[in-house]
């Protein structure tokens, strides 16, 4: 009698564990993805788009692998600040269609500044050499003009040579454009950029 209690309890146990499990599948199931679907010689097939991902040669070279990793850590770090500078720059020309005064656009630009200044050089001076340097030729890829012909544009030639003034006693160069056509170290920029924004850095 002990023995039929127990196997009938088993059997009791199993059959609610395994009920439960069927309940969770199955709910899974209708929570699971809804998909486009396409039909193909009477079958209805679901129709999932996959992301494209980049393929690339390995590198072999070691001085270019060391730049790979370097230009990796410094992508990461400037590319975000790289994306904000061509909005506020977007956002600039937008306010400048606004104000025709030459006076105006200057003590908007100024008030501007400061607001950008206090917002973001902290982070800013957190950045090495190389780093800056990067976000320089970066700044230069994704607006297609330097830095120093943003500067120029934006406060004028004497402000723009001044800083260039600056950047070249620092080691840097305003006038430092983005060239895949020309530059090996350009090049591997952008692979990493992809990379990065395929998520896959």
């Amino acid at each position: 009698m002990k023995k039929f209690c127990f196997i009938a309890f088993l059997s009791a146990l199993m059959l609610i564990i395994s009920a439960q499990c069927f309940g969770q599948i199955f709910s899974e199931a209708l929570h699971g993805y809804v998909l486009p679907v396409t039909i193909e010689h009477g079958d209805t097939l679901p129709y999932v788009m996959l992301r494209e991902l980049p393929v690339y040669p390995k590198i072999t070279n070691k001085k270019s692998e060391n730049f790979y990793w370097k230009t990796v850590r410094d992508v990461k770090k400037v590319y975000p600040y790289v994306k904000i500078v061509a909005r506020e720059y977007a956002m600039v020309n937008a306010k400048f269609d606004t104000i025709q005064n030459l006076k105006e656009r200057k003590k908007y630009t100024k008030k501007y500044e400061k607001q950008l200044l206090k917002q973001y050089e902290p982070t800013m001076r957190t950045f090495t050499l190389s780093q800056g340097k990067m976000m320089i030729k970066l700044i230069n890829r994704e607006l297609d003009k330097t830095g120093y012909e943003l500067i120029k544009e934006i406060r004028g030639g004497f402000v723009a040579w001044w800083w260039q003034v600056f950047a070249k006693i620092c080691g840097a160069d305003l006038k430092d454009d983005f060239n895949l056509s020309t530059r090996e170290k350009d090049r591997i920029i952008e692979r990493v950029i992809t990379l990065y924004e395929a998520g896959l850095l």
